[in-house]
């Protein structure tokens, strides 16, 4: 597999896929050589059907997640085998479209306090001042904070990029950061002490939500994902325009950010229940007691 291996993440690049999918995609590929035990370029659409399958009923893995297995899966056969792919025979199942969770900002300030570092403490911080995703905020350099305008530039998917609010609060908390840690290019450096001349993994950043969750001791479960969605959230509970939403979040289409009308607190509470304009009688309740 090592030589098909070279070949796919040579094709990867090429299309220039985020480090995060190109290991999405090795991974995917790799799992399904493996089910067969077998060079994945000697299988076909016959052994791809039965892997979703096993997807399915096996793994019990979510639509969603096929998904993302099937396009690593004609990634593979198509850019890199330059075979032909029948959708017909491998259709793609349908997308579950889940609303997005989200925190109070009560429970956002309380996860943030319960940091275990000072360095989790800025990243969580980042992450909901920004909006920005978690591989986001690990390439974000020293130069792409802008105290003079006060904007942040995020580097996002397929090289584009945006500028989003800095916030005063979080302007603070990054100069303390840098009198900490003394950053020179990457804003969240990684390796011991954080001194490495690369930047942090996505998994700190993960590791930095999760332990904070834990300990405030927040049911839902919390990743940083949901820290963007509240950014979303909070800011249209605000009154903001949803179209300036969208540029703050990169999204591509402004249907991506109408999924967080559904959980706006201001767009449900300014519209009454219609059971609220009803004149009911008092049947159903309990009777007067007599004395």
């Amino acid at each position: 597999m090592t030589h098909l291996r070279t070949m796919m993440v040579e094709e990867l690049v090429r299309r220039n896929y985020s480090a995060a999918t190109r290991e999405c995609y090795i991974r995917a590929v790799d799992e399904f050589a493996r089910y067969f035990n077998c060079a994945p370029d000697k299988l076909g659409l016959e052994h791809i059907r039965i892997f979703q399958a096993h997807l399915f009923t096996d793994r019990k893995l979510s639509p969603n997640t096929v998904n993302q297995h099937l396009a690593a899966l004609r990634f593979f056969f198509v850019k890199t085998l330059h075979r032909p792919w029948n959708t017909a025979e491998t259709p793609y199942p349908k997308r579950v479209k889940s609303l997005p969770r989200v925190l109070s900002q009560d429970q956002v300030a309380r996860l943030i306090d319960s940091a275990i570092l000072p360095f989790h403490r800025v990243v969580l911080m980042t992450l909901y001042a920004t909006g920005a995703r978690r591989a986001e905020l690990a390439r974000l350099r020293v130069s792409d904070i802008d105290s003079g305008r006060m904007v942040i530039r995020i580097h996002g998917k397929g090289l584009r990029e945006r500028e989003v609010m800095l916030s005063q609060v979080l302007l603070d908390a990054l100069r303390e950061h840098w009198r900490r840690h003394k950053p020179r290019e990457w804003l969240f450096p990684g390796g011991t002490n954080h001194k490495a001349d690369r930047p942090i993994d996505n998994k700190v950043v993960w590791q930095a939500c999760h332990e904070a969750a834990k300990r405030v001791g927040l049911e839902k479960e919390v990743h940083p994902h949901i820290l963007r969605h509240c950014f979303a959230t909070h800011l249209l509970d605000a009154g903001a325009d949803l179209r300036a939403i969208q540029l703050l979040l990169g999204h591509a289409s402004l249907e991506q950010t109408a999924r967080y009308l559904h959980v706006s607190k201001r767009r449900l509470s300014a519209t009454a229940s219609p059971l609220d304009a009803l004149t009911l009688s008092n049947k159903g309740t309990d009777p007067p007691v007599r004395t």
